[in-house]
């Protein structure tokens, strides 16, 4: 193939190198109004009395806004198809506050420094109320987060708010207790995966104004324009139809960007005023006023016969969603979704978990979505009942993973379809010579090494549900206009759309022009998340580029005068096969579009999927420890990666690196902090530390492919699945050098050097 699996360059990547003005905040008007937020001092509280007199006769200031003078209808801030399984708890501003941050009060002025005098001159009187800071203590605890009557659901979730429990979710197939009672082996462990912040780049931002027909145009750092559509209009109350959302080039977004944040301030204040407004969130406002990954506990436990095979597992799970529920229902649900299945051999599975309410900032969409934390703990249990049962942790995985064509009990007789996991083990094992170094040998200085492994699968967009729409068409002059509403973050997915394209309609690529993000003119497309732009998006542009090649193909016959069967596409023009004939593109456009034909040629595709094929990767760790002091460092860290076909290498190893060092800051580094009265320690660079290029290690990736006939050119995803394994794999890797197997995320140098000295005293 000429443009599918060719590492071509990214089609933005010299514009975003060298500073072009192609972000939100490059596109915003000069005179915009700049847009404040005031915000809680404390965790839970209620306003009893808020004077905006003084602030409001600050010359310069236009607007300001507190939970009297806003609509009192309740939303969700999560990016998600309707009916949002999130429910609908929060208000634009509310009487009470449910966590160090959250909004009091909107003030918008011309200038920032007169926005931030407004602030400090508004008085506001609390009640101050207990609040809820431990999720293990939340429910039935005093204080209950969201008491309200109006909070609601678009269907049963589980939701108990009495209790503070957001959601629940439970499964179970096969007699559970009795397969234990069963099992040779049974080994059980409580995990502690953190809260992480995403940390991308560029800070959350919205800018918008009213066109000449008083339509509200909203430009927003999004994953998800079309969502934040739809919350706009239900949070304003006002119709969808007069909202439009663009979406520009994104600085990094990791799933944060898939929950709204400023645009609904920024939009509010322009309805008010009239006049174009632009709020940008600073660093800490990012890390304490946004969202993050929940925070968990999950109890595991696994029984196994003599043999090796793992025969029931049980997952009991405990998810902190903080002040509001948004992703609360499906993160939860994703835990179970994206592990259980790594196991088929099992004869009973239960999964029991509920997200509860706290007041600390929402926890919400993070890469990974949930099956990062259940990763970490199922895999490091299957860790511990390899130690348990004498075998190799390569081996009894090879033995219980997965086949083609093989169903898992909880899939509803859904087979798992295209997979190549057991050869990326074997990769993994030969790359980082696992034969050699496993478990683990002494290197000298008192320092150690030892090598550890997890394994992990993911999604291809959410079955039955994500859908995405594409057109191409033909132009005038005999270029493409690829039309699409997915949302390129970062990850190259505007590249890897026009590398299908091209491939299908045998053309360049730099004859398609893409246009994306636009609610008023991309076809509609749920945004950038659950992993499923290649595979939902990709396979919507085949589609829409095979029903154009058609149609060229046919109106080039008419006028070269000869059946459709002897006419073929070569060199940017319709040719008859012999080669006597043919008619270019561009003139078959000027005669279809100016000519007698009168129609543009247009390719169109709606494409859902009524699976989502998982991609895996086998991850192998290698880490050196001083004995001395518990210092852990990342020697080499190998992933092998099965995404089905492999449609660009360079961007596809990009993604993959990436991920992984998400994966190992959460399991070495990252932590979101909160102080004894709930406020956020954690807050800057300064205090929460992402691993740099130094602390990664060497990071190698391999592929092994598969081919998914359900996915574009046999394609799956890749985006969430890399950032799964390094916890599990390096955790393990540390108790294969020391012996301190370490449940709290993330694994310190303290915690490692208590650890082998409690160690030490108990033998």
């Amino acid at each position: 193939m000429k443009n599918v699996g060719q590492s071509i360059r990214k089609i933005d990547g010299m514009a975003i190198a060298t500073g072009k003005p192609v972000y939100t905040e490059d596109l915003a008007m000069s005179n915009a109004l700049v847009v404040k937020i005031l915000r809680s001092p404390h965790a839970f509280a209620k306003i009893t009395n808020i004077d905006v007199a003084q602030a409001e006769k600050l010359e310069g200031v236009e607007c300001i806004l507190t939970y009297k003078n806003v609509p009192k209808q309740r939303f969700t801030l999560a990016g998600q198809s309707y009916p949002e399984p999130s429910p609908y708890d929060r208000l634009i501003l509310d009487q009470v506050v449910r966590y160090v941050g959250d909004e009091v009060a909107i003030i918008a002025a011309i200038d920032e420094k007169t926005a931030l005098m407004a602030m400090k001159m508004i008085k506001v009187e609390y009640e101050v109320m207990v609040p809820v800071l431990d999720f293990e203590q939340a429910v039935g605890h005093s204080s209950v987060v969201h008491p309200e009557e109006d909070l609601s659901c678009n269907f049963e979730i589980g939701l108990i708010k009495e209790k503070n429990i957001t959601s629940s979710h439970y499964e179970e197939v096969g007699d559970i207790e009795a397969e234990f009672a069963q099992c040779s082996v049974v080994v059980e462990d409580v995990y502690y995966p953190q809260a992480q912040a995403h940390t991308m780049m560029e800070t959350y931002r919205s800018f918008t104004y009213l066109d000449h027909t008083g339509r509200l145009i909203v430009v927003s750092s999004t994953q998800v324009p079309f969502h934040i559509r739809r919350q706009l209009a239900r949070a304003l109350q006002i119709p969808a139809s007069r909202v439009r959302v663009l979406k520009p080039r994104i600085g990094g977004g990791f799933g944060g960007k898939q929950t709204g944040a400023g645009d609904v301030f920024a939009a509010i204040v322009t309805l008010r005023t009239g006049k174009p407004a632009m709020i940008i969130y600073d660093r800490k406002e990012t890390f304490s006023c946004t969202t993050s990954r929940h925070a968990m506990r999950l109890k595991v436990k696994l029984g196994a016969d003599s043999d090796g095979f793992i025969r029931a597992i049980d997952m009991q799970v405990l998810s902190d969603t903080g002040a509001y529920g948004e992703h609360a229902p499906t993160v939860l649900s994703c835990v179970g979704h994206y592990t259980l299945p790594l196991y088929n051999k099992t004869r009973a599975v239960r999964f029991d978990g509920k997200a509860v309410y706290t007041n600390k900032m929402p926890a919400g969409a993070f890469r990974g979505y949930g099956a990062t934390q259940g990763t970490f703990a199922l895999e490091s249990t299957v860790n511990k009942l390899a130690e348990a049962l004498m075998m190799d942790p390569a081996e009894i995985r090879l033995k219980n993973i997965s086949k083609v064509g093989e169903t898992y009990l909880t899939g509803q007789g859904v087979m798992l379809g295209s997979t190549a996991l057991d050869r990326c083990i074997a990769k993994g094992k030969e790359l980082i010579g696992w034969s050699e170094k496993f478990p683990c040998r002494e290197v000298g200085q008192n320092k150690v090494r030892a090598v550890g492994m997890a394994i992990t699968m993911q999604g291809s967009g959410i079955a039955n549900i994500g859908t995405a729409s594409i057109e191409i068409r033909l132009n005038d002059d005999g270029n493409f206009t690829l039309l699409t509403g997915a949302t390129d973050m970062g990850t190259g997915c505007d590249t890897i759309l026009i590398q299908m394209a091209a491939e299908v309609l045998e053309i360049p690529m730099d004859k398609i022009i893409l246009t994306a993000g636009d609610t008023d003119t991309s076809p509609y497309d749920p945004g950038s998340y659950a992993s499923s732009t290649t595979y939902v998006a990709g396979t919507a542009v085949i589609k829409a580029a095979e029903e154009l090649k058609k149609k060229i193909l046919e109106q080039g016959a008419v006028f070269l005068g000869v059946p459709v069967e002897d006419v073929e596409l070569k060199d940017l023009a319709v040719c008859t096969v012999s080669g006597d004939q043919e008619i270019s593109f561009a003139k078959l456009a000027e005669l279809t579009i100016l000519g007698d034909g009168k129609l543009q040629l247009v390719g169109y595709a709606t494409h859902g999927s009524e699976v989502s094929p998982p991609p895996y990767v086998a991850g192998f760790a290698e880490v050196e420890v001083d004995r001395a002091t518990g210092k852990v460092d990342l020697i080499d860290y190998v992933a092998v990666i099965d995404c089905g076909t492999v449609i660009n290498p360079a961007l596809a190893r990009i993604q993959a690196e990436g991920g992984i060092a998400q994966g190992i800051g959460m399991a070495l580094y990252e932590q979101v902090r909160y102080d004894e009265i709930g406020k956020m320690a954690s807050n800057s660079f300064m205090q929460y530390k992402i691993p740099t290029r130094k602390d990664v290690g060497r990071v190698r990736i391999a592929f092994e492919e598969s081919y998914e006939p359900t996915g574009p050119f046999g394609a799956k995803s890749i985006g969430e699945v890399v950032a799964n394994t390094p916890p599990p794999a390096i955790s393990q890797a540390i108790y294969n050098a020391v012996g301190v197997r370490e449940h709290h995320l993330p694994i310190t140098p303290e915690k490692v050097f208590w650890g082998m000295q409690q160690k030490e005293n108990k033998e």
